[in-house]
């Protein structure tokens, strides 16, 4: 409860920070803040992106409310995980994984352990399976009703570890992905 309250506060100091920035250059004001809810999604990726430069005078939505504040239907990136997986197994052009049933490891995931198994069928995979996650907690059940589904959705698509973090569940996301990389390894 305490971090959830820490978080909530530290969102809207975030949020009242960025406006009182914004307010400085005449952008926006502080009266217009509407700070985020829900899940988003940060992605990963090899190479960075360049962020592209703010314009003057911000797009708003249909409600008044500047586009670069107001909550987005698609996903956001504000969190960049700390842990990159040391291997991530590729698979080659034509899928050659090994056909079967691969258990990760047991990874700490903070609040519970995260554990997975990769089911591998005509050299790709076709299924990732959570064999324990945290689910102690309802905040836990909660949060990881939500990641779950997607990381092994995520994992089947791109055939590999290599994952987007699902903000709010970073500590599972990265957990999974160190899991399911040693599913992979054996595979491989």
């Amino acid at each position: 409860m305490k971090k959830a309250v820490v978080s909530i506060g530290f969102l809207l100091v975030f949020a009242l920070y960025a406006a009182a920035l914004r307010h400085q250059q005449g952008e926006v004001s502080a009266a217009t803040l509407v700070p985020p809810t829900g899940l988003t999604v940060a992605t990963t990726t090899a190479t960075p992106t360049p962020s592209p430069s703010p314009s003057p005078t911000p797009a708003t939505t249909t409600t008044g409310i500047p586009s670069i504040l107001a909550p987005s239907p698609t996903a956001t990136p504000i969190h960049t995980p700390t842990h990159t997986p040391t291997h991530t197994p590729t698979p080659t052009p034509a899928g050659k994984y090994k056909d079967g049933s691969y258990t990760g490891s047991s990874e700490d995931a903070y609040y519970g352990t995260v554990q997975v198994k990769a089911i591998v069928s005509g050299g790709k995979i076709s299924d990732v399976q959570f064999l324990n996650y945290p689910q102690d907690r309802s905040t836990s059940r909660m949060i990881n009703g939500q990641a779950t589904p997607w990381l092994t959705q995520e994992a089947v698509k791109a055939q590999s570890a290599s994952v987007s973090v699902v903000s709010g569940a970073t500590l599972t996301s990265e957990a999974f992905v160190r899991s399911l990389t040693t599913a992979l390894q054996q595979a491989s």
